[in-house]
């Protein structure tokens, strides 16, 4: 029995890998072939090329209740009157006195069905009147600008210029400002329109906006900020470069010198996995500025 076996897996070693015995001296190259299964009892059914994975089962009411929201919010408002209705119908054709008696079990199941009836109305009212907002994309009220800084590096640039892209195309961010060592390196996108109206934008006060509350306040935590609705916040006066309607904005600091500044388009419109991503980005610039503007010093804006 273990002579067979032995037998049997040299049989299969020489025709998985051959030996070529006629030359000694030629060296050993295996070669592999695919080769099918031998069928059994437990496997003659399954296929390596037949496996299909798990498919997401489909909530057929919550996809019904959302392509029927109309309906779905009136509804109350119909089972409340369809029941205020049957209760007064069987009151008046069962013959009991229309005047409420505390006495009669029909009167009090009466008056509770009508508690119930009026409640459904006034919820289905509520539901007409409250509606989730509609987050929309908006077009940015300003002008667009590409202002470099000139001392730095063609390489310290074209990273700028590759995080500008890279946020651009798989962000809703519409504008981006980085400020670094007190001077705006970088600023592009959509920018508030300056009041001379000579479709020029607006400059960034980079001395300003380290010293307001926004950028300490950053600088402070050292970690992103995220606010996702800006209208909502008062810190807003603080960005007056930015478009007006500027729906979110990622404050995202670059060390201890300075902060990038990503306006979007979209309330909440960036993700979590955007705003981990941004972290990564601001730490590769922190760190190619550092290296760059160790050798080329930024000169003080005027």
């Amino acid at each position: 029995m273990e002579a067979g076996t032995a037998l049997t897996l040299t049989s299969r070693f020489h025709t998985f890998f051959p030996f070529n015995t006629a030359d000694s001296n030629t060296s050993f190259q295996p070669r592999f072939t695919l080769s099918s299964p031998s069928p059994s009892p437990s496997s003659s059914s399954f296929s390596a090329f037949s496996y299909r994975g798990p498919t997401p089962k489909r909530d057929f009411l919550a996809d019904w209740v959302s392509q029927n929201d109309d309906v779905v919010r009136t509804l109350p408002i119909y089972v409340g009157s369809a029941s205020l209705f049957a209760v007064l119908l069987n009151r008046a054709l069962s013959g009991i006195a229309p005047v409420a008696d505390a006495g009669s079990s029909q009167s009090r199941a009466d008056l509770l069905t009508l508690g119930l009836a009026v409640t459904n109305i006034l919820t289905g009212l509520v539901w007409l009147s409250i509606r989730p907002k509609s987050i929309t994309v908006v077009n940015p009220r300003g002008v667009e600008c590409k202002r470099l800084c000139s001392t730095l590096p063609e390489v310290a640039l074209n990273e700028l210029l590759w995080v500008w892209e890279s946020l651009s195309d798989a962000t809703c961010c519409r504008s981006l400002v980085v400020v670094y060592e007190s001077r705006c390196v970088l600023q592009i996108g959509f920018a508030a329109e300056s009041s001379t109206g000579d479709d020029e934008a607006v400059n960034v006060d980079a001395n300003k906006l380290m010293q307001g509350s926004v950028y300490q306040g950053v600088l402070k935590s050292g970690a992103q900020s995220y606010l996702a609705n800006l209208s909502l916040y008062p810190g807003k006066s603080e960005l007056p470069f930015i478009p007006s309607n500027t729906q979110a904005v990622i404050l995202q600091p670059l060390g201890d010198k300075g902060i990038a500044i990503i306006g979007g388009d979209t309330i909440r419109g960036y993700t979590a996995s955007d705003q981990a991503w941004i972290t990564y980005i601001g730490e590769k610039l922190d760190s190619t500025l550092a290296k760059y503007v160790k050798h080329h010093p930024l000169t003080p804006q005027d």
